[in-house]
């Protein structure tokens, strides 16, 4: 537990309660049409699992079922899993902070003991109230077990947000049981990504602890830029920098080093090559699996390119959402580009070493990764 003064630097708690009070509430649906959809998605996670296996080759067809749990949650669980996940991947970060303000004796280092961790409690669960209900699934990599939600440390958990697959695919008249088994290929193929390549999860931790760490902000200013998301949440806009628009920075933008920045190219293109692979294999699994898969992405795709409004579109920017959303788009261009030149088991030597993952501009230039892992009579490392 990282405090100051005894008191945390990030009441948790304080958070889960605000996420769980703000959330929205789901689409109606009857108790039995509830339970249908939960052993519905249940169904679909296990099936899903045989078709990403066969068609995307990254473990022999015998190797054993995954043993990571398959959790169908509502919008407050998905926040209690990520407050959980927050505090696992915050706590170094946190720490240094306590270390640096205690060092310096900072004025109001007492003050922020007392309030700050509430404060800091309070705008997290502001922002993960606003994300619970739009994230329809989600492999979670780092968090450890909890009470309410059960799972092995260190092993990943698949999350499938009931309500929220329900609401999309009532808002997109989609067929709904081909709907929830496209949602599930998505999260099986990150559950299948971390199963079948053991380096990466301790790879993708430490990029971004390399990022926290190079962070120089003491605890007042990251109280800022998360009030700066709050306001957004809250309708009351940031005013832009001279020469910049309004609403133009990410957090992430906000809290940068030079280190930093070399540390995020990474993580973006890694970022972008999980997630386009995912888009990628869905489709790919689509046509034989789920029948109406070209509906369900047409509308999807226009879905995801549209906004819900101008402070869903404010806050989105300033969380970074937009850069997630080229994410799929790059990534899916790379993995198709790649397979194209050398086939799946040509691109499943992108998951031999951390040496083989593409750099952000491979994943603006294929080729470019293709000549460098694939050049003759080299074998990457």
């Amino acid at each position: 537990m990282t405090s100051l003064g005894g008191a945390e630097m990030v009441d948790w708690n304080l958070a889960v309660s605000t996420a769980t009070r703000l959330v929205r509430p789901g689409p109606e649906v009857t108790r039995d049409e509830a339970r249908a959809v939960v052993a519905e998605l249940r169904r679909h996670a296990r099936a899903a699992e045989g078709h990403v296996r066969r068609f995307v080759r990254m473990m022999p067809e015998d190797a054993p079922v995954a043993d990571t749990p398959v959790l169908v949650v509502d919008r407050a669980g998905w926040a209690k899993a990520n407050v959980a996940g927050f505090r696992h991947l915050l706590t170094p970060l946190l720490g240094k902070m306590q270390e640096r303000r205690t060092t310096a004796n900072a004025p109001g280092g007492a003050l922020f003991g007392a309030v700050g961790g509430k404060v800091t409690g309070v705008e997290l669960g502001m922002l993960l109230g606003f994300l619970a209900s739009r994230v329809l699934g989600q492999y979670e990599t780092f968090a450890p077990a909890t009470r309410d939600l059960p799972g092995s440390a260190g092993g990943g958990r698949l999350l499938l947000v009931a309500p929220n697959i329900v609401h999309v695919e009532r808002e997109l008249e989609v067929d709904p049981h081909d709907f929830r088994l496209w949602v599930c290929l998505h999260e099986e193929t990150h559950r299948t990504q971390f199963t079948a390549v053991p380096w990466l999860r301790d790879h993708l931790e430490g990029e971004i602890q390399s990022f926290l760490g190079a962070t120089e902000m003491d605890p007042m200013t990251v109280l800022e830029r998360l009030r700066e998301a709050a306001q957004a949440f809250s309708g009351a806009r940031p005013e832009a920098e001279d020469g910049e628009e309004e609403g133009g920075r990410s957090l992430v933008d906000l809290v940068q080093t030079p280190e930093q920045r070399e540390i995020l190219g990474r993580l973006t293109a890694v970022m972008s090559l999980l997630e386009g692979h995912a888009d990628y294999v869905m489709d790919g699994v689509g046509p034989e699996a789920v029948p109406s898969v070209a509906e369900i992405r047409e509308k999807f795709q226009k879905r995801r390119a549209s906004g819900a409004g101008r402070l869903d579109a404010a806050l989105r920017k300033l969380l970074g959402l937009d850069a997630k959303l080229r994410q799929y788009r790059d990534g899916e261009r790379f993995v198709r580009a790649v397979v194209d030149q050398v086939g799946m088991d040509g691109f499943n030597r992108v998951w031999t070493s951390p040496n083989t993952l593409p750099t952000k501009a491979e994943i603006a230039r294929p080729a470019d990764w293709v000549q460098r892992v694939h050049r003759k009579g080299s074998d990457a490392e």
